[in-house]
């Protein structure tokens, strides 16, 4: 298909249980296209990881089709893997290996052209010029990560799997990876899968979004249109002489609250926000402080865990 860098047909993958079999990714679809940064979320044990490694030919699917590029993973593995990377805080590298030594390695692996010109560009892009000569088990853990991000940019990959790729990094230090990203997208249109815990970095980076649980895919959308689909707001009310009647108000309409000293927390139903607060007019309840604290990406991805965990 015009356009799609990747495309994955009811990938299935399904492991032995007790009770037969137990499909750890079940009946999964979804494309990429061509400079898209497609987010994968889940919670822990949502099949994030199983489908990872079948993308990257590590694990058979049980069913379903892996395509790159228009061609089938399983029928042109060699030269598929060429054009694509991949990249997380969860692997290792050689441990008596130096930074040199690993990014030569690999760099000879995929026959890069003018290999040094290029370990260089990537030490400067990821601030490592000094580590040059350091061996991997002497870095730490934020050295690692970007050592592993400088590895899986050598071949000029079409296509990138990122797991957590700012784990363990420095706030100064992810902000610059996440320009390098950008940057990468925008330069060479590197197609991008994401995954991260970090969803104010899911927020800034995705284009789309997929949402794992399960095994199944239970929502795809845009950040911002997943984030619309959480209709509640939390409002944060200083009210110090009317308390009482508050009270009685929330309790009346049947409005979850807490209580700190002066301080009122609630839940309101966003399109209810400005027929509440007109409630509160009428009533004549005053308040000195008022905040609307609107949902994120962080509290749908919650509301998801929460749902696993039932």
């Amino acid at each position: 298909m015009d356009g799609i860098i990747l495309e994955v047909r009811n990938l299935t993958k399904t492991f032995p249980s007790k009770k037969g079999g137990f499909n750890a990714v079940d009946d999964i679809s979804l494309s990429i296209k061509d400079g898209e940064i497609l987010g994968l979320l889940g919670p822990n044990g949502a099949g994030k990881t199983t489908t990872i490694q079948m993308l990257l030919g590590v694990m058979d699917p049980s069913d379903g089709d892996i395509l790159y590029f228009g061609t089938s993973l399983q029928k042109n593995r060699e030269t598929i893997l060429k054009q694509i990377n991949f990249s997380s805080t969860y692997i290792s590298l050689p441990w008596w290996f130096t930074v040199s030594e690993i990014l030569e390695l690999f760099a000879r692996l995929y026959e890069i052209q003018e290999r040094q010109k290029r370990i260089k560009k990537l030490l400067r892009e990821f601030e490592m010029e000094e580590l040059y000569k350091k061996e991997f088990r002497m870095l730490s853990a934020g050295e690692k990560t970007r050592l592993l991000l400088a590895k899986a940019f050598l071949n000029y990959p079409k296509i990138i799997l990122l797991d957590e790729p700012t784990a363990s990094l420095d706030p100064d230090i992810a902000v610059r990876i996440r320009q390098f990203l950008k940057k990468e997208k925008e330069k060479y249109n590197v197609s991008m899968l994401f995954t991260s815990h970090n969803m104010d970095e899911v927020e800034e980076m995705c284009d789309r979004v997929i949402v794992l649980s399960h095994g199944k895919i239970i929502a795809k959308d845009t950040p911002v249109n997943l984030v619309k689909s959480i209709r509640e707001s939390e409002i944060e009310l200083l009210i110090k002489k009317d308390r009482e009647r508050a009270m009685k108000l929330f309790n009346k309409l049947e409005l979850p609250f807490t209580q700190n000293g002066t301080m009122f927390t609630l839940v309101v139903d966003e399109k209810t926000i400005a027929e509440f607060l007109t409630l509160l007019t009428k009533e004549n309840i005053e308040y000195e402080d008022i905040s609307i604290n609107k949902p994120d990406l962080e509290d749908y991805f919650l509301n998801i865990a929460k749902g696993e965990s039932t």
